[in-house]
């Protein structure tokens, strides 16, 4: 089954809880914690997520690029004008069960601008 958000003026946090729910398929009435899932997410509008609170400034995303020393830090306002998409494909990938269906879960979410 597809489903379609839009996700205008929806807060992040709820949005992706929501999308990680319907791709574990917990709620279709096959659910089974073992197997991947049949339910497919669009998400519109990504582009117009909120966050609440002071996030927009306040929250880091981090990554290491290898070299000693070399921690790259970037704010969520900064990422979220990048890429909206992959903002909210990290959001939903870290609230997944972290086992080895999580990719093929993750293969069936479309985020769209």
């Amino acid at each position: 089954m597809e489903h379609v958000i839009d996700a205008k003026n929806q807060t992040l946090g709820r949005l992706a809880s929501k999308i990680a729910l319907i791709l574990q398929g917990k709620l279709s009435p096959s659910y089974n914690p073992r197997l991947p899932g049949t339910d497919k997410v669009v998400v519109k509008n990504a582009g117009q997520i909120v966050v609440t609170g002071q996030k927009e400034t306040k929250k880091v995303y981090y990554r290491h690029t290898g070299y000693m020393g070399h921690l790259r830090e970037r704010t969520y306002k900064e990422a979220f004008a990048r890429s909206p998409e992959k903002v909210l494909k990290l959001v939903v990938s870290r609230m997944l069960p972290k086992n080895w269906i999580r990719q093929d879960r993750m293969n069936r979410l479309v985020v769209e601008k």
